[in-house]
């Protein structure tokens, strides 16, 4: 499992993106997954509010890092883990599920209202019980394309998710296997699992460049390159689409490609699990 880490760290490394290990947490064993511990909307950092005890202490493994954010947000109630949020084009989605209740989200929801953020807050919720976050069933991997595991949501929330992206969707055997947590490196460039020959292949017709990894032993815990990384700092450089649409690279009004990237270029910053 290390082994596997250390290789998609180089990986992003290699690809221009600053990573930085989070420190050893006290008594946090199973500190790998550190999407969960927060995630940043615009120029905030939103701590979460982790639904598990025994991984409620996670935190302090970033806590050095926080500090050298700005402005950074406190929820007051309710749960809420990064593997549920995600940014689409003035929205801030996120996923109900196991770990993040509705008193979590109106927490978040006051937060970016008493920041001056003008997101809206938009809850995703699902047709059946058991579903531990959002970016396991459903994730935004190119602009305006997202991977889809159909038989998690009901009619209403598929059709809002066609309106809104072109889906691709995704079996129950792959999402089961951690599939859909894919990481999206740029506005054109996707890190999959080794074994996502499929879903490769739909992002290829996409004209999308997919990087295939060998991340099978991380899965048994399980969890996969979304998981296991926590963007720190985004730029809201204007780029240019392959297609010719104009989009945000990283923050601003990003169409939601979850990414940290400098301004200066491709780089970012990530926090990797211990």
């Amino acid at each position: 499992m290390r082994a596997q880490q250390h290789r998609f760290i180089d990986l992003l490394r290699g690809r221009g993106v600053d990573v930085v290990l989070a420190d050893q947490a006290p008594g946090s064993y199973g500190q790998h997954y550190t999407r969960d511990i927060g995630f940043v909307i615009d120029d905030v950092f939103v701590v979460s509010r982790l639904h598990s005890r025994r991984r409620q202490g996670e935190f302090a493994g970033v806590r050095r890092l926080v500090e050298r954010i700005e402005r950074v947000a406190y929820l007051d109630a309710g749960t809420i883990e990064g593997g549920d949020v995600m940014l689409h084009d003035g929205l801030v989605l996120v996923g109900l599920s196991e770990e993040t209740s509705p008193a979590g989200v109106d927490a978040l929801r006051y937060q970016l209202d008493q920041l001056g953020s003008e997101r809206v807050v938009q809850p995703i919720g699902f047709a059946c019980g058991g579903i531990v976050h959002l970016d396991d069933h459903f994730n935004i991997v190119a602009p305006e394309v997202a991977l889809v595991h159909p038989g998690v949501f009901d009619d209403a929330q598929m059709r809002w998710f066609a309106e809104h992206f072109d889906v691709i969707p995704v079996t129950g055997a792959e999402a089961a296997a951690v599939e859909v947590n894919a990481l999206a490196l740029g506005p054109g460039v996707v890190v999959v699992a080794e074994r996502s020959e499929r879903i490769a292949a739909e992002l290829d017709t996409r004209g999308i460049e997919v990087i295939p990894v060998d991340y099978s032993e991380v899965t048994r815990i399980p969890g996969a390159f979304r998981c296991s990384t926590l963007p720190l700092a985004r730029a809201s450089t204007v780029m240019p689409s392959p297609g010719g649409q104009q989009f945000e690279r990283g923050l601003g009004d990003s169409t939601a490609v979850d990414l940290d990237l400098h301004s200066a270029g491709a780089g970012g910053e990530f926090a990797a699990g211990r």
